[in-house]
């Protein structure tokens, strides 16, 4: 398993109906939500480790601080940067940046835990 400080992933996004707020029960705005920008954050984090875990293991969110600090409407592209700040042993901390265009909407920091799939299926309840 290979895994440094500096490792890179995106995810992009085109609002929808269905990434707004209102669809997310998280307000009452027609605008991307906070629920789904962090499911993109998220989603940059695994694209960053993609072909970098060893067979059999895979990463969990373990603790997120996120401000979301600008509305996007719909049919808006977006897409969140993670870079891979702090690694310290199996806990990994990624930076994250939200953009749409030039503009910052949201940024923050995404902590993952590497994990043994099996291990960590096998505690679920």
């Amino acid at each position: 398993m290979t895994i440094s400080e500096g490792l890179q992933g995106t995810a992009d996004l085109v609002v929808t109906d269905d990434d707004t707020a209102i669809a997310l029960g998280s307000g009452d705005v027609p605008v991307l939500g906070t629920p789904r920008v962090l499911a993109l954050a998220e989603a940059a984090t695994v694209a960053a480790l993609a072909g970098h875990l060893d067979e059999g293991y895979t990463s969990v969110g373990t603790n997120v601080a996120l401000s979301h600090s600008a509305p996007t409407p719909v049919g808006a592209r977006v897409q969140a940067e993670a870079v891979l700040s702090r690694v310290e042993g199996k806990r990994l901390e990624f930076d994250i940046t939200v953009t749409q265009g030039a503009s910052v909407i949201a940024e923050g920091t995404v902590a993952r835990a590497i994990v043994n799939r099996d291990r960590f299926l096998a505690t679920a309840r």
